[in-house]
């Protein structure tokens, strides 16, 4: 199958629900209020109660506590809320997804810490709507969950990567394509922005083209959550690119504490995700 057969046939089971289309038509309807966006959101306990965990967590850093929906649609605003509900797809995935392909706790932990080191460079990079820079991270990797429940055999074979073979060069080499192509189809087929889609897939080409900001970063935050997540076999000084830290006016320093961060962090969001690795 090509990247695009594999995000058809997974869409059925990582679906986004309902309530995620009627926000997206919210967001597109310029009469819309605060009001309608927590009347969508309120109907699901179980989405309250994770966005809630989520708005208070890290990844916001507000003074004080957001105790309803209308108070963190005030405050985070409406694109982040709907976000945050990408998050849950994502949260909800895990909880349905048993397979012994691949190793379930390193996959959301990259993906996590991805999102995390994304958000946390793109503050120091001057980006704005960070919001969406940590939806971006997080989901980048997604193709992989979709690879190894439809075909866990690949899945196998492109989980044995190593620093003489990379993971998007194994993944090219095995299946023809990578997971962020399988990544980007499916988030095309949600109807996600473009400007969450175009990141994931260009940001391994970041090197080679000449492309915004957004995927410089995720360029970036990637490889920090490869070292992180496989420590013994790679480093900083091989796998970083200079370039492109000086080109976002990043120092050393800088992800240095966005490794920090999202490391620290990745373990609060795993939990309000429900991984249960902890």
């Amino acid at each position: 199958m090509n990247a695009h057969e594999y995000a058809v046939q997974a869409n059925g089971s990582f679906a986004l629900p309902d309530a995620c289309f009627k926000i997206k038509d919210l967001l597109e309807d310029d009469t819309s209020s605060a009001a309608d966006f927590a009347n969508v959101i309120s109907v699901d306990p179980s989405m309250t109660s994770r966005l809630l965990k989520i708005a208070n967590s890290a990844i916001y850093s507000f003074p004080g506590e957001i105790s309803t929906i209308s108070r963190a649609i005030t405050i985070i605003g409406t694109q982040a809320i709907y976000n945050m509900m990408l998050v849950d797809v994502a949260a909800s995935a895990f909880k349905h997804f048993s397979n012994q392909a691949i190793d379930l706790k390193r996959f959301w932990r990259m993906s996590v810490y991805c999102g995390l080191a994304t958000k946390n460079l793109a503050i120091k990079g001057g980006i704005r709507d960070i919001e969406r820079l940590f939806v971006t991270g997080l989901l980048q990797n997604f193709g992989e969950l979709l690879v190894a429940k439809t075909s866990p055999d690949l899945a196998q074979q492109c989980e044995k990567y190593s620093a003489e073979i990379l993971p998007w060069k194994l993944q090219q080499q095995v299946l023809g394509y990578t997971y962020t192509d399988i990544s980007a189809e499916l988030l095309k087929i949600w109807q996600l922005p473009e400007k969450i889609i175009l990141p994931i897939r260009h940001y391994n080409q970041a090197k080679d083209i000449q492309i915004n900001k957004d995927v410089k970063v995720l360029y970036l935050a990637s490889r920090l959550a490869l070292i992180d997540s496989n420590p013994d076999e790679f480093t900083y000084d091989e796998h970083i690119d200079e370039n492109l830290c000086q080109e976002l006016g990043l120092t050393k320093e800088d992800l240095d504490e966005a490794a920090e961060f999202a490391g620290e962090e990745a373990k609060n969001i795993l939990s309000i995700m429900n991984a249960n690795f902890y």
